[in-house]
């Protein structure tokens, strides 16, 4: 067990006056409790993952701390009026944010009535901000003991019903890649946030050596849980629930007189040298193999289900648009459960040109589809396909076809992080009865592990 000894923040209050001796001076010293360990920290029954995607948020059972999620929850309602503020007077090209309806009420309950739909926000904000954000969610619970999956579960809750349906929801209708693109971008940018701040803490709270940008960089990690952070240590008491499981607190002697000093350590767990070189571990000491963070990460369900495809797709018109067939691109964006499912929201895009008639038209596809993988052990998979969305002309809401569709497909995994795949699917619209087809091939990433366990 290594300690690494941090400053831990203090207040003196003094009661001196000249008749009084030194040894009477009243000293107060604040320092924050000790939150409860990460989920990888704990001694979790090997029978809990036999049902991998059980939920235990609302009803934890591992030592989670729901004390701390819920002050963290509260946190994120208070700096969410803050957010709106600054959103509120950004120019309404880049938010699409209409300012002149002040029916709040009415304008809610339209929007939610409207939606959900394909928006047009400039991309920074729904591939940057939205993912962002998604992770600041899913810190607040992963830091306060939960593991990966429910912790993703807390940032789509979040994202849905206090940010999409919620605050959003009075300024615009809710956005359909918003609430998958936020949680599910949101869980990967938020695991490498949640690890990359364990490693500046492992850094004596420092980047390339340098104090400042590691205060920077622990702020834009997780802003809500540094806030809380330093809100208590303004006030001198735990007004938030905040900071993380890898903080203790103890009293160690100094090296002269009886006198002790309060100090804030950080447990990390190593492994020195290897089976291979005991005698090099030996005299190094400094062999640092990996964490007990990294060595102990059991869970099968982790970022590697999330997979994220990008390729073109050849898009075969109904005769009704007459226009031509187009070669357009397209991408995915999914959870891959197990071997033999995912699910995914994909979307196609393609300028389909006239056929003598008219000017050329965009033609838009979105939905959400699950996929069934045969001969699912193997590298070379079969699969079949099928799931509802909307087709969309020239960018106009207003032009919308409710489909469904159904198809076939061919996924080849080269490791456990890529793939190959090419898919046929048939688009049908129950209301113009027409008919489109396309024919798409794409490359798979799998983040962290990808497909290592389930």
């Amino acid at each position: 067990m290594a300690m690494i000894v941090l400053s831990s923040p203090i207040t003196l209050a003094e009661d001196i006056t000249d008749q009084q001796p030194l040894t009477e001076m009243r000293i107060e010293i604040y320092q924050k409790h000790a939150t409860n360990s990460a989920w990888e920290e704990k001694e979790v029954a090997p029978d809990f993952y036999d049902s991998p995607y059980q939920v235990s948020l609302f009803s934890p059972q591992n030592g989670e701390d729901s004390d701390r999620l819920l002050s963290q929850t509260y946190s994120i309602f208070g700096l969410g009026l803050g957010v709106i503020a600054v959103l509120a007077v950004m120019p309404e090209s880049i938010t699409n944010w209409e300012k002149n309806d002040l029916d709040l009420i009415n304008k809610w309950t339209d929007n939610v009535k409207s939606g959900p739909v394909w928006d047009r926000d400039d991309a920074i904000l729904n591939y940057v901000m939205h993912p962002y954000f998604g992770g600041v969610y899913y810190q607040s619970a992963r830091k306060s003991g939960y593991r990966q999956w429910d912790a993703f579960i807390y940032s789509t809750m979040m994202s849905t019903f206090f940010w999409e349906y919620g605050v959003e929801a009075f300024a615009e209708v809710p956005s359909i890649q918003d609430l998958v693109v936020t949680p599910v971008l949101g869980w990967a940018y938020g695991e490498w946030a949640y690890t990359t701040e364990r490693d500046i803490w492992l850094n004596g709270g420092t980047v390339l050596g340098s104090e400042s940008l590691g205060n920077t960089a622990l702020f834009f990690l997780d802003p809500v849980d540094s806030i809380g952070r330093n809100f208590n240590y303004l006030v001198g008491k735990d007004i938030i629930k905040a900071g993380t499981g890898y903080f203790t607190f103890q009293e160690t002697p100094l090296p002269y007189g009886n006198e002790k000093e309060n100090q804030v350590g950080l447990k990390v767990s190593y492994i020195f040298g290897d089976d291979d070189s005991p005698a090099l571990a030996g005299i190094s000491g400094k062999r640092v193999v990996s964490s007990r963070y990294e060595t102990r990460t059991e869970d099968p369900v982790d970022t590697g289900i999330i997979g994220l495809s990008v390729g073109a797709a050849w898009v075969n018109l109904d005769d009704e648009w007459a226009k031509k067939s187009a070669l357009g691109s397209q991408w995915t964006l999914g959870l891959y459960f197990t071997p033999q499912f995912s699910t995914r929201l994909s979307y196609t895009r393609a300028i389909a040109h006239s056929d003598g008639v008219g000017d050329n038209i965009v033609y838009e596809n979105y939905g959400v589809d699950g996929q069934y993988y045969f001969n699912s052990s193997k590298d070379l998979r079969p699969f079949i396909t099928a799931g509802l969305g909307e087709m969309i002309r020239d960018e106009d809401n207003d032009q919308t076809r409710f489909v469904v569709n159904a198809g076939l497909g061919l996924h080849y995994k080269i490791n456990n992080n890529w793939a190959i795949q090419g898919d046929w699917r048939s688009f049908y619209s129950t209301r113009t009865k027409t008919n489109e087809n396309h024919l798409a091939s794409s490359i798979i990433y799998r983040f962290g592990k990808g497909e290592w366990s389930l």
